[in-house]
């Protein structure tokens, strides 16, 4: 059955307040701002019992993944300067540091 009235009243839509611009939330690895993608990525894998998440660029998770194993992120955990001290890792943080947020490049995979 149709309705009678709009869920909204006819001047509803010419008074709307200004929305506040969403914040900007910066990228756990890196540091930049995210960008219109963001990947919410769980710095101890949830295999291993991690319940915490931080924001990402889908570029920077697929590095962490690429590199390390799960194992390997769980005992890092949280700590974000271990991370950036495997040389791989600082040097895509550096070389992706000037890029636009939603930059993004396929991620080689390591040679194990």
């Amino acid at each position: 059955m149709a309705r009678k009235h709009s869920k909204h009243g006819p001047y509803e839509d010419l008074h709307r307040e200004e929305e506040a611009p969403a914040e900007v939330l910066s990228c756990w690895l890196c540091g930049r701002p995210t960008g219109k993608t963001i990947v919410w990525h769980h710095p101890i894998p949830k295999s291993r019992g991690g319940r915490d998440t931080v924001p990402m660029h889908p570029i920077c998770q697929q590095t962490l993944t690429v590199n390390f194993t799960n194992s390997e992120l769980q005992r890092h955990g949280m700590d974000v300067e271990g991370l950036l001290a495997h040389p791989s890792v600082r040097k895509f943080v550096d070389w992706v540091a000037n890029k636009d947020p939603d930059f993004t490049a396929s991620i080689s995979k390591k040679q194990r």
